[in-house]
């Protein structure tokens, strides 16, 4: 309950912060948002002999990014994720196309242990978080 009471705190602060239709596309729309939701930024699936890392949640929030860098068994964030771009000038900006782009990278089944992500907000500040297998792993 509290987190969701945190989520719901940080999503009337962005709306605050930008315009009344509330699209999160800046900087100060989405971090209070990211900020809560860190547990949420990745997650990792094993699927046909795999492990597919998501970046669904960051996606999500993309039109306030300038981009995402993540490191598998790493503490370092060395590799660019290609976020899809921001659909600016319409009705969904941060519409997902999954037709267009995919939202996960493909690794060997069990080799993720670890993964570091940095977010990089379009203000220039950069957030770094590190998670374990066990904290992120879906079904």
């Amino acid at each position: 309950m509290q987190i969701r009471k945190s989520i719901m705190v940080a999503i009337l602060a962005a709306s605050a912060a930008g315009t009344a239709n509330a699209q999160f596309m800046t900087a100060a729309e989405v971090k209070p948002i990211l900020d809560v939701t860190t547990g949420s930024w990745v997650a990792i699936r094993e699927w046909e002999g795999n492990d597919l890392v998501y970046f669904t949640h960051l996606e999500t929030f993309r039109c306030g990014l300038s981009g995402v860098r993540y490191g598998i068994n790493s503490d370092v964030a060395d590799t660019p994720y290609a976020l899809e771009e921001c659909f600016e000038g319409t009705a969904s900006p941060n519409a997902l196309d999954p037709a267009m782009h995919d939202i996960y990278i493909t690794l060997p089944l069990g080799s993720v242990q670890k993964i570091t992500v940095d977010v990089k907000y379009d203000d220039g500040s950069v957030t770094s978080m590190t998670f374990d297998r066990a904290s992120i792993q879906i079904q």
